[in-house]
């Protein structure tokens, strides 16, 4: 019978792992044992963190990711173990739980290949012998639609073809009517923008014209009339002072302003 449940796995390499790593993996398996997977995983990171080569945490981080339903994390743990380690009855497990991960996702063919692999590494392992068989029946069972995907497709994609072609003679067709829209427009605004200058340079030569003129020009009919009475003003006022100094005999001074 095929089993979905995953096991850790104790490993201990000829090679003595650092203390911190150690105890940083044992605290992940315990807390994966008490189910607390997320912690799990954390504590194998920091683990890794430590000793990138480590099987042991590479493994068992695959085992967290697979409990929290992150089969491709999970996947990607468990071939970086079975293709690092020498040693056999690791990589044999490896692959076991690659399929087991591949049938949990119902990719029968994937999962029977990772479980031919392991019994490769270990042919008495009959538990992945039964696994395989398990797979392989439900490979039967629901066998590749390849076929008839594949002209499902092939009809979908000239449906596509078609719908594409038709698009692109739509596009192309307003395309060419934005553009001579957008000529005519052009034209349009040329045309303004031509006639604008030319009233533009008509009204600064009328202002340029009016400027050069002579001021007295530009005099009204009555302002000229209040000059020239003002000037008569003026002009009596001091005709009416110089009569009156010469009656008092009086010399005028050359510093006095009148």
């Amino acid at each position: 019978m095929y089993k979905y449940l995953l096991y850790i796995l104790c490993f201990y390499s000829a090679v003595a792992f650092g203390q911190a790593e150690r105890g940083l993996i044992r605290d992940g398996n315990s807390e994966y044992e008490k189910g607390n997977y997320s912690e799990a995983e954390v504590n194998y990171k920091k683990a890794l963190e430590k000793n990138g080569k480590s099987v042991e945490g590479v493994f068992n981080l695959g085992d967290a990711y697979f409990k929290q339903k992150k089969a491709d994390e999970a996947i990607d743990q468990f071939r970086i173990a079975a293709e690092t380690t020498q040693n056999k009855e690791i990589r044999s497990k490896a692959y076991h739980n690659l399929g087991n991960t591949y049938m949990d996702q119902k990719k029968y063919q994937e999962a029977i290949g990772a479980y031919k692999n392991a019994l490769k590494n270990n042919p008495k392992d009959m538990e992945t012998r039964q696994n395989l068989a398990y797979a392989q029946m439900m490979l039967k069972q629901n066998p590749p639609q390849q076929n008839q995907d594949q002209k499902k497709d092939d009809k979908k994609d000239d449906e596509d073809k078609k719908d594409q072609n038709q698009d692109q003679q739509d596009q192309n067709q307003k395309n060419d009517q934005k553009e001579n829209q957008q000529n005519k427009e052009q034209q349009q605004k040329d045309q303004q923008d031509q006639q604008q200058k030319q009233d533009q340079q008509q009204q600064d030569q009328n202002e340029q014209q009016q400027q050069t003129q002579p001021r007295e020009q530009r005099l009204s009919k009555e302002e000229a009339e209040r000059l020239l009475e003002a000037l008569k003003n003026e002009e009596k006022k001091l005709q009416e002072k110089l009569l009156l100094q010469k009656r008092k005999g009086k010399k005028m001074k050359s510093d006095k302003d009148w």
